[in-house]
């Protein structure tokens, strides 16, 4: 428990990337399913992100491989299966059920996305009935498969941190939430690439109006699940539930709370509502910036903050948190660049 803190970096890393990697391919289907009329600008470039799913898939495995620092409920004295006398854990708590459970629903997620991606492809050369439809039924079952898996995630990484502690809406909000980042995220790619010149084809400066107002409507649907899930609790006098929110509001992380309220919802809602800023892709950087750092700040709070003060400290504070996410981010950039240039998305 010592570590916790420290170790909650790497577990909020891996969440980013296995959300950069998940999200760029959910786009893509959505944009599909509805038609959407940009959508052969960018599906070739966001389905590229799922070049990150291996990354993903190797700190999964470092994470199980060191539960009693991933999940404070297994540290000795914490009620795990090292026993102690914490809260009385349900089935969901049992370690060797949720290693297999999050084995298996990455890998049927890793061929679910994969299968979307090669039909994407076929279906651009092959206008045969069979795959078209294929394809089409394939997208049909990626938002199913996110919204399931990403529940999973939020209540495996997130909700049960501390055992008893639930939340009706927490499901959604965390994979909004996370929908809400890789939308920062893909504004801040596409910019880069348009800004680097070596894109294989132009990009027209409309798809980041486009994508700016996804941007703001996630912000909304964010908004409203963030204060919906808190406004519940508190009206409801659950002191349980509500607990938890002054324990991070009001101790060590009630700056790191109030600083990714402030980059999620009052800087985008205040930035966004103008036409200006949705049709300056610079100004729209800077929002999406502050929203990814936020997401980032958002998901250490409800992870680190899941157990006493004495064990977490402010993010960035320590040389592990720094070294840890730097390599992270680096080997990112590079499974980002080969299958950028794998693909022919950008000249080489």
């Amino acid at each position: 428990m010592e570590g916790f803190g420290s170790w909650s970096v790497l577990t909020v890393d891996f969440l980013i990337i296995l959300y950069i990697a998940l999200n760029g391919v959910t786009l893509a289907a959505i944009l599909h399913l509805v038609n959407g009329k940009w959508r052969e600008q960018v599906r070739f470039l966001s389905v590229s992100t799922f070049a990150l799913m291996p990354v993903a898939g190797v700190l999964l495995v470092v994470l199980l491989l060191n539960p009693e620092s991933t999940f404070q409920w297994m540290a000795p004295g914490a009620g795990g299966e090292h026993g102690g006398a914490g809260h009385h854990l349900n089935g969901w708590h049992n370690y060797t059920f949720l290693v297999i459970r999050q084995i298996t629903a990455f890998v049927t997620m890793a061929i679910l996305y994969g299968m979307f991606i090669k039909y994407q492809h076929l279906a651009t050369i092959d206008k045969s009935y069979a795959v078209q439809r294929k394809f089409r039924n394939i997208a049909l079952l990626i938002p199913f498969g996110y919204v399931l898996y990403a529940t999973m995630m939020a209540w495996d990484f997130e909700m049960t941190m501390i055992p008893g502690w639930h939340s009706a809406s927490y499901g959604a909000y965390h994979f909004v939430s996370n929908f809400h980042f890789f939308i920062a995220f893909f504004i801040i790619f596409l910019f880069v690439l348009k800004k680097s010149g070596t894109l294989s084809k132009e990009l027209p400066d409309y798809v980041f109006n486009f994508v700016a107002q996804i941007m703001l409507a996630f912000t909304i649907i964010w908004t409203y699940l963030f204060f919906t899930q808190y406004l519940i609790m508190w009206y409801g006098r659950l002191p349980e539930e509500i607990e938890r929110f002054r324990n991070m509001m009001d101790n060590g992380l009630g700056v790191v709370w109030f600083t990714f309220l402030a980059l999620k919802f009052v800087i985008p809602l205040s930035s966004l509502v103008f036409a200006f800023t949705r049709h300056t892709p610079a100004a729209m950087v800077v929002v999406a910036t502050g929203i990814c750092i936020g997401t980032w700040l958002e998901r250490y709070t409800w992870i680190s903050g899941s157990v006493d003060p004495e064990f977490y400290h402010r993010p960035m504070t320590a040389a592990f948190d720094v070294v840890v996410t730097a390599i992270v981010a680096v080997v990112a950039i590079i499974a980002m660049r080969w299958s950028l240039r794998k693909y022919g998305l950008v000249r080489t």
